[in-house]
């Protein structure tokens, strides 16, 4: 039997009677409060494991126990002897609250239906920055460990200081002879749904502009930083209807000229397509929807010179009629491209006739075109879904035979939460340990990664109010405007690394042929629990990252 522990050191700080600004080590399971009068343990972890390559994170927290002032923060570089790690690779802040509601499941409502609390998640960079009187904060650590780091324990410290008051606290970070590859290698295939029109309404630039794109790549850099796969592209106008507070346009323009024939138009689907590369997302590009959630298909009429909506349903022959020739043109043009093998026709949470008849359209006019879909399981599609991701409660479907053929065709299986599911998720009162946990029931369920439908779906004040009108509060976005990270974002790419190492390990032991390795790190799977995760979900992970670096 495999003994799990882990390692936390207590640092208990001894503060003057008269300090103002109180600063301990905390736990990255933590959102520290921001409300009055917390009393807070003065016990954390100071320390952590980390392979080459590897991005960490630590958390302090801080206690402004007088009037409101300035505080600022300071990283110093990481020392290993002769060796050093620069404070440029750390990245962090001050952790903001933003208000959040609580767990109500899927359905439309007034945004403060379900009440009005707070919960610390947005990691701001701002530096110094104001604290009230009488609160506390967190300040979250990211440390990203180079490839060539050497291998070591490296001390480092961060110092706070306000209007004559200054405190610093030391750390390690222990760095070991194993390197994880860069993101665009990972295995796991995230597929986070990015929307370039909130961009364009937060950052006040017109659609499609230079500057438009200038705003949108530190966004995208970020999400290509995590290891994501997809492309998300839009070929016709709201294919979820608007259900955000930023409708998805089309990137395509159909345009039926006065003749009757269709022209169309990809010049912003290929700026688009050719900018997420330039950013590093570059595996697929998933194209929404043939099905769109209200069967409307809006194109310019050129006899009017107006927009006009064409009604069809599939199996229809005026729907044959409108997507044949899309297809037959969409396909050529990504074949000239280089794009027609990672491009796919995308659905979602659409019925199986929906679907068959759809898929009967793709097969006749754009041969060999693949084809993703997000939703429950249908037997009778299977072998046509390339990209096949099952909701949190239906993806019991997946059997292992099942997930080893699909595998062995060049197929991808994974998994997504939204609304309906509590835990795992990431909403903005979500335990933190939980969106870590997202990654490691891939791995113990042995999917492929990953989806979420909302990278930056923001709401109208995503900065202080992540309350929306339809679902639960942070369901739409797990980053922030101006490219602000949060813990949740942190959590859910430290959970991808450690889906990683697992398979580096794993690997390198099959090919060893060293069954007591293979043997700890199956059981070490048996301890991801999806039962458990409303109680354990930090007990869990951090077990098995604790485990993984001992490996």
């Amino acid at each position: 039997m495999i003994r799990f522990f882990i390692s936390i050191v207590f640092a208990v700080a001894i503060i003057p009677l008269n300090a103002q600004l109180i600063v301990r080590w905390g736990n990255i399971d933590v959102r520290y409060p921001a409300e009055p009068g917390v009393s807070l343990k003065t016990s954390g972890v100071d320390n952590t494991i980390a392979w080459r390559g590897e991005r960490v994170n630590l958390q302090l927290f801080v206690t402004n126990r007088g009037e409101e002032q300035q505080v600022e923060y300071n990283f110093s570089d990481l020392k290993c002897g002769k060796y050093s790690i620069a404070a440029e690779n750390i990245t962090g802040g001050f952790v903001q609250p933003v208000i959040t509601d609580k767990f109500t499941g899927c359905g439309h409502h007034a945004v403060d239906a379900h009440g009005e609390n707070l919960s610390a998640d947005r990691i701001t960079d701002i530096n110094p920055t104001t604290m009230e009187a009488d609160v506390t904060r967190g300040l979250w650590l990211t440390i990203q460990i180079p490839q060539n780091a050497k291998p070591g324990t490296y001390k480092g410290s961060v110092t706070v200081a306000s209007d004559g008051e200054k405190t610093t606290r030391s750390y390690n970070i222990k760095v070991l002879d194993r390197i994880l590859p860069e993101p665009k290698d990972w295995r796991f295939h995230l597929d986070l749904w990015q929307n370039p029109y909130a961009v364009a309404r937060v950052h006040n630039v017109e659609l499609w502009s230079p500057e438009h794109f200038e705003k949108l790549r530190p966004y995208m850099v970020k999400l290509a930083a995590a290891g994501q796969k997809v492309i998300t592209a839009t070929l016709t106008h709201k294919p979820w209807d608007g259900q955000t507070y930023d409708a998805f346009g089309s990137m395509v323009t159909w345009v039926k000229k006065a003749d009757g024939s269709w022209w169309y138009d990809f010049t912003v689907f290929d700026r688009w397509v050719e900018f997420m590369m330039q950013c590093g997302i570059d595996k697929e590009i998933t194209c929404f929807s043939m099905i769109p959630w209200r069967l409307a298909f809006r194109y310019y009429d050129q006899a009017t010179d107006s927009h006009k909506e064409m009604k069809c349903a599939p199996g229809e022959e005026a729907y044959e009629q409108f997507w044949g020739g899309m297809l037959v043109e969409f396909s050529k043009h990504l074949k000239e491209k280089g794009w027609f093998d990672k491009t796919f026709i995308a659905m979602d949470e659409r019925s199986l006739r929906q679907m068959q008849a759809a898929i009967k359209v793709i097969k006749k006019h754009a041969p060999g075109m693949k084809i993703s879909m997000a939703g429950n399981y249908h037997p009778e599609l299977e072998a046509d879904i390339t990209d096949y991701c099952l909701g949190l409660e239906t993806y019991h479907m997946y059997t292992p035979e099942l997930l080893a053929r699909r595998r062995s065709e060049g197929k991808i299986s994974t998994y997504y939460t939204c609304c309906s599911a509590e835990y795992p998720n990431l909403f903005t009162f979500t335990n933190p340990a939980d969106a870590e946990f997202i990654a490691l029931e891939a791995l113990a369920k042995d999917l492929d990664g990953y989806l979420r439908w909302a990278y930056n779906s923001w709401t109208v004040d995503p900065e202080k109010d992540s309350r929306f009108i339809s679902w639960p509060a942070g369901d739409t976005y797990v980053i922030y405007p101006h490219s602000i990270s949060s813990i949740r974002w942190e959590r859910l790419v430290q959970g991808i690394q450690q889906f990683e190492k697992y398979k580096i390990l794993y690997d390198k032991a099959t090919k060893n042929k060293d069954k007591k390795t293979l043997n700890r790190l199956k059981k070490l799977l048996q301890h991801i629990e999806l039962t458990k995760i409303a109680e354990e979900s930090g007990k869990m992970v951090n077990t098995f990252r604790a485990e993984i670096n001992k490996l």
